[in-house]
């Protein structure tokens, strides 16, 4: 088991309830996870720790949001994804953590800024599109892979299309659920699974599996202007989070 403070510790639950309370259906509050353990660890060994807390909470989100999701956003999204993913892992060692962390931000707080600015293109739902599904699927897999970032590039896509909260969660789940469980296997070879990481994993697994449980509560109950105003502002703040590590890195 890792050796961490008293203060890693109280990082790594946040970043355990952060990771389900995403899988509950609140998608942008898991990006806080990797930059919260960041804090007292590299970024690479934040995101080889993370992740199996990641596949574990997705069983609960998966359990939750069984019937809930759209087939045809996931049709359009995850063959993307899935080459984003290789990308990722082919060029693990050659492009900077920063980087890709400070276009995350700048896409995502261009969004934001727009969908806040000019509220009437929310009344105009879009529909599924290979093409951009496709785009932005490869975009997320690819951040998703290295930093577990992918949240705000997949709400480009699929928050316009204006489905509904529950099934907004639940399709979220399931595009960053298939894409964790691919992870696992080039995470593994690159050497991210140490026993000790492993270990501390596996003590905060309970806390993520209980954050999904209220994510889910709150997704049930939310009204959909309300919870669409909700995720813009959080795609905003957690944009503007990520520029300030990309400069801060």
């Amino acid at each position: 088991m890792l050796d961490l403070t008293v203060a890693g510790w109280i990082l790594a639950v946040i970043s355990a309830t952060a990771v389900g309370l995403s899988k509950g259906g609140l998608a942008m509050v898991g990006i806080i996870s990797v930059p919260s353990m960041s804090l007292v660890m590299s970024p690479v060994q934040a995101a080889g720790l993370l992740l199996p807390i990641y596949v574990i909470s997705d069983v609960g989100g998966l359990l939750a949001f069984r019937r809930d999701f759209d087939l045809r956003v996931l049709a359009c999204s995850l063959p993307g994804a899935m080459v984003g993913i290789f990308v990722g892992w082919a060029t693990a060692s050659v492009v900077p953590v920063w980087g890709v962390t400070l276009i995350v931000g700048v896409i995502g707080l261009g969004f934001a800024l727009n969908a806040l600015l000019r509220p009437r293109l929310d009344k105009a739902p879009r529909r599924p599109s290979l093409f951009a599904g496709s785009l932005w699927g490869s975009l997320a897999g690819y951040t998703s892979f290295v930093s577990h970032s992918g949240a705000p590039l997949w709400q480009v896509y699929a928050q316009p299309l204006r489905l509904s909260p529950l099934i907004f969660a639940g399709t979220t789940t399931w595009f960053f659920a298939v894409g964790n469980w691919v992870k696992l296997i080039p995470y593994a070879l690159l050497g991210q699974f140490s026993s000790a990481n492993l270990a501390t994993a596996a003590v905060l697994m309970p806390v993520s599996l209980v954050a999904v449980w209220v994510g889910l509560r709150v997704v049930k109950i939310i009204p959909k202007d309300l919870f669409y105003k909700l995720i813009t502002w959080g795609l905003l703040l957690v944009s503007l989070r990520l520029i300030w590590q990309a400069f801060a890195s």
